[in-house]
């Protein structure tokens, strides 16, 4: 038993990174979203009376469009910045904000609002209108994480790491994503 969990945890994070790393982004992604929409149900609000699959379903889609981003991203700065020093992991923390941050920003909001239908000038104002919030958030959550990430957590769980602190982010990307649907049937109801 003991040797099939290690060929499968072998694989998962050996030859099979890469998939592991995308059906990860999109597993955590639809994670947040549900936790989202059940903290949305218990206020009160939300965009369906009952829990709505097919927005999970699409976040799920953007996540797994963001996982072979996160894989290249983060294998591209160990193959560069190959060090664990403290001026390297601050450079490794500096691209991430500058260069990885805006980038999987304005991916996640393109991709769920194609998705929900709206037109690519729709999504990209959306984008626009919700980016400072976003991320400003971004640099509470990610440069401390990000530090124990580059210092701490081996190349092959770095993604999966990730993953995981991304819940918590989902969670909040998915808030700000539906926050104005959600405030506009609020204040639609009598």
């Amino acid at each position: 038993m003991f040797r099939g969990v290690r060929r499968l945890w072998s694989g998962m994070f050996g030859r099979y990174l890469w998939v592991t790393n995308t059906v990860s982004c999109g597993g955590m992604l639809a994670l947040g979203d549900g936790i989202q929409q059940q903290l949305e149900h218990a206020r009160g609000v939300g965009t369906n009376p009952n829990y709505d699959w097919k927005r999970t379903g699409r976040l799920f889609l953007v996540g797994l469009s963001q996982g072979p981003p996160h894989h290249i991203f983060y294998l591209w700065l160990d193959k560069v910045m190959p060090q664990r020093t403290g001026k390297v992991v601050f450079k490794k923390i500096l691209a991430d904000q500058f260069l990885g941050a805006p980038f999987f920003a304005v991916t996640f909001f393109l991709g769920a609002g194609l998705l929900e239908g709206h037109t690519l000038a729709e999504s990209w104002k959306e984008f626009k209108q919700k980016f400072p919030a976003v991320y400003a958030f971004d640099w509470i959550i990610w440069p401390p994480t990000q530090a124990i990430n580059f210092y701490l957590i081996p190349t092959p769980y770095r993604v999966l790491y990730i993953n995981v602190i991304t819940v918590i982010w989902d969670i909040f990307l998915s808030y700000m994503k539906h926050k104005d649907q959600v405030s506009k049937i609020t204040k639609d109801e009598p």
